[in-house]
């Protein structure tokens, strides 16, 4: 990312699932059986719950980078984080101070992290802008 650019204050995830019992059921059968996958699901999630790895990664990076982390399904988004995926999931949105939305993180370039929260935190870090790394 360019030195340029604003500091970062949050990251909205959206995964690529719904977040209701049968958004949730249709996605953990479809990605057994090989027919649906979410590569930030698989960064964040294990079998049944959040990944603990995921839970200190994410932590890491308000302490360390004063950089929230939310995550959101497509059903429950935000409006204008909606409009800036504009249906592209799974994928990352950066809000800077100015309240500026933009895309951060693709499906593909989520997928480079090979469902691992670190990768996937080191990835963050490394776009960062210089004004969240001092």
């Amino acid at each position: 990312m360019s030195e340029n650019l604003k500091r970062i204050n949050t990251l909205f995830g959206v995964y690529d699932a719904d977040a209701t019992l049968w958004g949730e059921m249709s996605y953990w059968v479809g990605a057994r059986l090989g027919v649906r996958h979410c590569s930030l699901c698989d960064i964040t999630h294990s079998l049944f719950t959040q990944k603990a790895i995921w839970k200190e990664q994410r932590d890491k990076l308000i302490k360390d980078y004063g950089v929230e982390f939310q995550a959101f399904h497509r059903n429950d988004q935000p409006d204008n984080v909606r409009q800036v995926i504009n249906e592209q999931y799974p994928a990352v949105v950066a809000q800077d101070e100015t309240g500026q939305l933009f895309v951060f993180m693709t499906d593909a370039e989520i997928s480079q992290c090979d469902k691992s929260p670190e990768k996937f935190v080191n990835h963050i870090i490394e776009r960062l802008p210089q004004s969240n790394k001092n």
